[in-house]
């Protein structure tokens, strides 16, 4: 699936995505109003905004689960439209009955497999699993409960499933809630390894600013529509960037 190159493996083809005079709306309010940009592969681009600028809006109209007026176009490298392009997405939080007793290794199987796990677990998927959770230093889950782990190590394993098979986008959406510092290091730096290797396109929203000066390569500043892009120290040290975050002197 994956092309082999001296310097990464570009997944599938993926160039860029294209959103044009993009709206959503809740009955006659709306949500976000005529969002106009481009995500390209192999870069990291932060979404910002201040809370209530329709973030996650914008996501889950990229992922087709939110109902939208305007075009999302996928394109390859030579300008043809991928019609079904694979997306990973790892959201703000999974919600779930935490008494459901299913183990970690359990629910990542699950969604490998469209056959129960207990008929079609196998030692190469087990050990599959293992070494993804040990890339991201949480082994130790693999026979955990589901419900007994915390919101940071739940991040972690969804991550892990975004990116089973390697996708095309990635989205995060706040996806590092809970984690403490080392393991915000780690994660952001499998993001980090995963975009050079792979030159997939990543979205990610959070509201980590020095997160996003650390590892962003572009940012995209949103209040209902883009009011500021470009690269972060450009739209950092923009006026309407300062006004968003109440930074005007």
């Amino acid at each position: 699936m994956s092309t082999n190159s001296s310097t990464y493996h570009n997944n599938c083809g993926l160039c860029r995505v294209d959103i044009q005079n993009l709206y959503v709306k809740n009955h006659n309010d709306i949500i976000i109003n005529n969002i106009n940009l481009s995500l390209h592969c192999g870069e990291l681009t932060a979404i910002i905004g201040r809370n209530g600028a329709g973030k996650t809006t914008l996501l889950k109209a990229i992922i087709n689960e939110r109902s939208y007026s305007g075009n999302i176009v996928f394109k390859s490298h030579d300008d043809k439209i991928i019609k079904k392009p694979v997306i990973g997405y790892v959201p703000q939080q999974l919600i779930f009955d935490k008494s459901t007793p299913i183990s970690v290794s359990n629910f990542m199987l699950s969604a490998k497999n469209s056959r129960p796990v207990w008929l079609s677990t196998t030692k190469n998927n087990s050990n599959d699993i293992k070494q993804k959770l040990k890339e991201l230093e949480c082994e130790y889950l693999y026979d955990r409960s589901l419900g007994n782990i915390s919101g940071g190590e739940l991040q972690k394993v969804l991550l892990i499933m975004a990116l089973d098979p390697m996708p095309d986008l990635l989205i995060l959406d706040e996806p590092v809630s809970g984690v403490d510092a080392v393991g915000l290091d780690i994660f952001y730096k499998k993001i980090i390894s995963i975009r050079d290797k792979y030159h997939i396109a990543i979205v990610l929203v959070s509201h980590d600013l020095n997160i996003i000066k650390q590892y962003a390569d572009r940012a995209i500043l949103i209040d209902k529509t883009v009011i500021a892009q470009g690269s972060v120290d450009y739209v950092f040290s923009s006026k309407a960037f300062k006004n968003s975050f109440g930074l005007i002197e």
